[in-house]
């Protein structure tokens, strides 16, 4: 077992934070799949749009119970092997595969609304730790960049994912006819393939990193103090969002604006590109299954340039403040949002994209990279789980309340749903910039030691 002889964490080279990130590019690999396809899957299987959000609601549900909970006790793990986090890596990741395999054979709306439920815990499960993972290892100066390699990691995974169904079907020749009721096999194939990345990826970060063991003052007495049941550890969660930093509670509320915007996005890209760009008339239309794969392609373009962008986001953040730099970055994935509506010629989405994936790239990383230094370091991954609150709260509204407004107050016009979130994405990029307020928090580089680490062998 590793032995450390300070507290000051080392600073890890380029392939130590890659290695370490390398999970999240299955993590999202599994997200993006169901995210392009899960509206249109619902649809082939005769929801109404109406119906869409509410079909949604199991991420938000299962985020807001499973996240703080995983946080809580993944701060209070320890297995010598296994370390602190990764357990939850390797079970959430099994179970994850497991839900894509089944996903597409499903032959009725119930049982792909019950596999997305289980799918979005389990994603949750494997998730949640790997915000904590970068505070845990990384000193304060190099961890925009840990975020930053994220954000790579899931541009990279999320581009492929969104364009596989288009990939499989133009490329190897997959059939993408849908019949009444039926899910297409360019759609099967995406998801068995899917599933079987999501479990690898995690496994390279499962044993390439190691973690170090914990060495907060009274560890053992957490512990503890966890096993006195589900009531203490309730007490303790609502004693930590009572608790919550100054900065995190204006982060929280950034949050709370930025991610309808793109939850509108995931529920109705898809389908508002096949009916309003291409023109289908229903979902049986071959020109349906055209559009909703090259809108597809499109969500994989703006991943594509989420990859690129978090190659240079920490220098920009560097430059001019990681709040300015969320700012902008959000103004310009609202400019593509809105942009969609007046789009008729479908090649021009791939510039409306353009915008969504910088707003998406610092979306992954600016917060967290924000939020980060403020936190206590027995406390990360409980309050990384907190912290998603604001991201699956609005998720849960929008679910429960917005298919009314669709089919009450837009005519179930799908466009103007994803126009709208642009407008959302717009004021949380005006709260971000008046309300976060922003301190140099990276140690001096001169405090910055080199962690003596020996390595204690067995015979």
């Amino acid at each position: 077992m590793a032995a450390i002889s300070t507290t000051v964490k080392p600073r890890l080279n380029f392939w130590q934070i890659f290695y370490m990130s390398f999970g999240f590019f299955g993590i999202q690999f599994g997200w993006d799949l169901q995210r392009a396809n899960m509206g249109p899957i619902y649809e082939y299987l005769k929801a109404s749009p109406d119906q869409i959000p509410l079909l949604f609601l199991a991420a938000p549900l299962t985020g807001l119970i499973v996240q703080p909970i995983i946080g809580y006790m993944s701060d209070r793990t320890w297995h010598p092997w296994w370390g602190r986090r990764r357990p939850y890596f390797f079970v959430g990741a099994v179970l994850s595969t497991i839900c894509l395999f089944l996903m597409p054979n499903s032959a009725a709306l119930w049982m792909a609304a019950g596999l997305l439920w289980i799918l979005d815990t389990a994603g949750n499960v494997a998730m949640e730790p790997f915000r904590a993972f970068v505070a845990d290892k990384l000193p304060e100066s190099q961890r925009t960049r840990g975020f930053a390699m994220q954000s790579l990691m899931i541009g990279l995974g999320g581009s492929i994912a969104s364009a596989l169904p288009w990939l499989l079907s133009h490329l190897f020749a997959v059939s993408r006819t849908s019949t009444e009721g039926s899910i297409p096999d360019s759609v099967k194939y995406a998801f068995y393939i899917g599933g079987s990345i999501f479990l690898a990826a995690v496994l390279v970060t499962i044993f390439t990193t190691r973690e170090y063991p914990p060495t907060e003052v009274g560890f053992k007495d957490k512990v503890k103090e966890s096993n006195k049941g589900f009531g203490g550890s309730a007490r303790e969660i609502m004693q930590s969002i009572r608790d919550m930093p100054a900065k995190m509670k204006q982060l929280a509320l950034v949050q709370f604006f930025t991610w309808p915007g793109l939850f509108l996005m995931w529920f109705y890209y898809s389908t508002a590109v096949a009916r309003n760009v291409f023109g289908a008339a229903s979902e049986t239309d071959p020109v349906y299954t055209h559009g909703v794969e090259f809108a597809g392609l499109t969500l994989s373009f703006y991943n594509v340039v989420a990859f690129v962008f978090a190659l240079i986001i920490p220098v920009i953040a560097n430059r001019i403040g990681r709040r300015l730099t969320h700012s902008l970055c959000l103004f310009c994935g609202a400019a593509g949002l809105i942009s969609v509506g007046f789009i008729h010629d479908k090649n021009l989405l791939y510039l409306a994209m353009v915008g969504v994936g910088i707003a998406w790239s610092s979306i992954l990383s600016m917060p967290y990279a924000m939020l980060a230094g403020v936190l206590p370091e027995n406390k990360i991954g409980v309050y990384m789980g907190i912290f998603n609150f604001f991201i699956v709260l609005p998720e849960i509204i929008a679910s429960l309340f917005f298919g009314w407004i669709m089919e009450h107050l837009l005519g179930n016009n799908r466009m103007v749903a994803v126009q709208i979130g642009g407008g959302l994405m717009i004021l949380a990029g005006l709260l971000c910039y008046f309300i976060v307020n922003e301190k140099h928090e990276r140690a001096p580089e001169s405090k910055i030691a080199t962690l003596e680490i020996t390595e204690q062998r067995s015979v």
